[in-house]
């Protein structure tokens, strides 16, 4: 340290603790029970009750696109009315704006439709960032700077401490 060099301590700073992979994980199995489990009970019936085909072609069956719509649409709506679908109530788990701001449709849109749709359709394989990113983003999660944290958890962080000039120190008073 240099003559005239003021060290500010190390200070402790309390962040929310981000959810890891296999939680999340767990959460999105739950989610997707109950995604299929209200197609099952609701959509299918409808379906067989007005003998409405269930497949003409794979992908583009009016069951299908159905499906489609209520599993983005669980998603969106949950996320963005209560920051969490149930699968990640069951575990504490909530999405949160890295900037702290409230989620708007504009976030929520992007995460959980564009997102979902982009690691769907590229097998999964985006949603296994979560386990390796410092602070468990997924690909849905850097598209809409978000991220998923354990409701009440919070995990203790320091901050180093940085040599000042006396001429910053008596700047900054």
């Amino acid at each position: 340290m240099e003559y005239g060099q003021t060290v500010i301590p190390p200070t402790t700073q309390y962040v929310q603790k981000t959810a890891g992979f296999w939680v999340r994980l767990w959460a999105f199995i739950i989610d997707g029970l109950i995604v299929s489990a209200a197609i099952g009970i609701v959509i299918n019936p409808i379906f067989y009750f007005m003998d409405w085909s269930l497949m003409k072609t794979p992908w583009y069956a009016p069951l299908a696109i159905i499906s489609t719509i209520v599993y983005y649409s669980y998603f969106a709506i949950m996320t963005k009315f209560w920051q969490q679908t149930v699968g990640k109530m069951i575990f504490g788990l909530r999405v949160v704006r890295t900037d702290g701001q409230q989620l708007d449709w504009l976030t929520v849109l992007f995460r959980e439709i564009i997102g979902r749709f982009m690691s769907n359709t590229i097998f999964y394989l985006p949603y296994l960032i979560v386990a390796f990113a410092p602070k468990n983003q997924g690909l849905l999660d850097y598209i809409a700077d978000t991220i998923v944290v354990h409701e009440g958890a919070y995990t203790e962080q320091k901050i180093q401490s940085v040599p000042l000039q006396q001429k910053e120190i008596e700047y900054m008073i």
